[in-house]
């Protein structure tokens, strides 16, 4: 999947010192609202054990990755997941961020939107949400522009990297919804 200057990549193309990199270069832009991934990357041999895990998650089919990548430096400046996903009533979740210097430009809204369909067509899913910090109004946005509709406020759902509770928005796109 290509677009202007970048592309969606698939797990089984990435090295785990490129992940790093990325993850190394907005740690302190996404600790707050990514701190298991931040965790998981703390050094190149922590990064590697995470992105051999989430490769073993992506064959057993209880996640998928997906990595934006510039086209023009081969860098990667995106991550997408889904999640959380229950077969038997039809629903992920996804998770994502851009890098903070690619942020305003509409590359992760596009992104997510390519990997929507991956859950609608392929994972013929009929639910997806998103999570968000009710802080985090570039998240909140990046659902809307998506067609997804607030459904409401999860009171103390998310552990914070402080290991603090906190109250998190919930979104959510029905395949009848995106069908239209």
């Amino acid at each position: 999947m290509e677009f202007n200057n970048w592309k969606l990549d698939k797990i089984e193309n990435i090295h785990f010192e490129e992940f790093f990199n990325l993850i190394e270069n907005n740690r302190n832009h996404i600790i707050k609202t990514f701190p298991v991934t931040v965790s998981n990357c703390v050094d190149l041999k922590t990064t590697e054990e995470f992105i051999t895990k989430n490769l073993q998650v992506e064959k057993e089919k209880t996640g998928f990755y997906f990595y934006v990548r510039d086209i023009i430096t081969n860098k990667l400046i995106g991550y997408i997941g889904i999640k959380k996903i229950d077969y038997d009533i039809s629903k992920c979740e996804l998770f994502y961020f851009i890098d903070k210097d690619f942020e305003g430009k509409g590359i992760i809204s596009k992104a997510v939107s390519e990997v929507i369909d991956f859950c609608f067509q392929e994972l013929n899913m009929n639910k997806i949400f998103i999570c968000t910090s009710k802080i985090n109004f570039g998240s909140q946005q990046i659902a809307l522009k998506n067609g997804f509709v607030q459904e409401g406020t999860l009171r103390q759902e998310f552990k914070n990297f402080e290991g603090i509770l906190e109250d998190i928005n919930y979104y959510g796109l029905l395949k009848s919804d995106y069908e239209r």
